[in-house]
């Protein structure tokens, strides 16, 4: 039986993403585990593997562009390159899911990988995350709670002359210039080629396999999500969508991200035959999961986990809200606004990416003094 292109998708989306899930638990690849070791015990390791999969994305994505492979927009799910640069909202957002990621011992892609292995508080974690991005993403929480004092906030590219946040749109926007282009595929290729010499300048790393094939797999795998999405099959996904009778959710160019797919995964859980709601993310989603369930069995590292304690029980429920509402907040989480969202060279994920490590930092200082405090 032949699959239609929308299967072909979501199959491609699905098996990446097991890749990544094993991966990830294979090699230890944690966001916040990368900024724990640099801060707690000067080991940048982990904080090199993120930055190489920033490499490799920023890298990978620049050459389909400049190739014509792919053409991103500011139409892209999420919109990563919108002329609106609400920068309050990142920052807000990514301060949140930074402090939200400590609490709940780890990112949105971390949870997965938790509950992969076997981790029970990270299920608790992912039931609270889901529901807090539900309610961001299909009620009108965000517009009550949010959008009417974020939004006046927000700057106007477009009346500036600037098309979309996206580093090359902005430098041309400013020089009234129609380089635009040429631009972006300048600055991609400056960024990768600094954080790779950043990455490998450390010998430590160099030598760390682990560490490697985390970062070049998460990379590539972003990179893939676009090839996918925004290349030739996306193309002709998209045009199988306008003509289908009830055109699935999402038939967007778009990558790896896991905080908007939590709140999708929920809405279609909440309407199971209506399969048009299963769509890149959801696939995505349970990608990782199964992904590193598989690794932990073959591996026999499968562990059962559960709270310690009742403080331990709270701590991770309150990380699980903030979670959900700073990762839809700041238009992404460690891997969907610091590693996809910063391929597309957007201002607004480079800026939350430094917020989530921003607020991660703190709330491990704080942590810290507390459990001095209380000897």
């Amino acid at each position: 039986m032949d699959l239609t292109v929308h299967q072909q998708v979501l199959l491609l989306a699905f098996t990446i993403a097991a890749v990544m899930g094993a991966v990830a638990n294979k090699t230890q690849f944690c966001t916040l585990g990368a900024v724990s070791d640099w801060i707690n015990i000067g080991d940048t390791g982990r904080m090199r593997a993120w930055l190489l999969a920033i490499a490799v994305a920023v890298g990978g994505v620049t050459v389909l562009q400049a190739a014509g492979v792919t053409r991103l927009g500011s139409d892209t799910f999420p919109a990563y390159r919108t002329p609106q640069f609400v920068w309050l909202r990142y920052v807000l957002g990514g301060l949140m899911f930074g402090v939200g990621m400590t609490l709940a011992s780890g990112c949105a892609n971390k949870t997965l990988v938790r509950i992969g292995g076997g981790n029970l508080k990270s299920v608790l974690v992912l039931a609270i995350a889901s529901i807090a991005a539900y309610l961001m993403v299909w009620t009108n929480f965000y517009a009550v709670a949010f959008n009417s004092w974020l939004g006046p906030t927000a700057i106007k590219l477009e009346q500036h002359g600037v098309s979309s946040q996206a580093i090359g749109d902005v430098v041309a926007g400013l020089e009234r210039s129609a380089g635009a282009f040429t631009y972006n595929i300048l600055a991609g290729a400056v960024i990768s080629m600094a954080l790779a010499a950043f990455v490998f300048a450390s010998k430590e790393f160099r030598h760390n396999f682990d560490n490697l094939l985390g970062g070049f797999v998460v990379g590539l795998a972003v990179v893939a999500g676009w090839y996918i999405t925004a290349g030739p099959l996306g193309v002709a996904w998209k045009e199988w969508a306008e003509f289908s009778p009830m055109p699935p959710s999402r038939v967007e160019a778009q990558s790896y991200t896991f905080v908007s797919p939590m709140a999708d995964t929920l809405r279609y859980l909440m309407d199971p035959t209506n399969t048009g709601l299963v769509n890149f993310g959801v696939m995505a989603l349970l990608g990782v999961l199964l992904g590193s369930f598989a690794y932990a069995v073959i591996s026999r590292s499968f562990r059962i986990e559960w709270f310690a304690h009742k403080s331990d029980f709270v701590r991770h429920v309150f990380g699980g809200v903030l979670l959900g509402i700073g990762g839809v907040l700041s238009m992404g989480c460690t891997i969907g606004q610091a590693v996809t969202g910063t391929s597309t060279l957007a201002l607004g994920s480079f800026l939350t990416f430094a917020s989530i490590v921003v607020g991660a930092i703190a709330t491990m200082k704080y942590q810290y003094w507390r459990m001095l405090r209380e000897r």
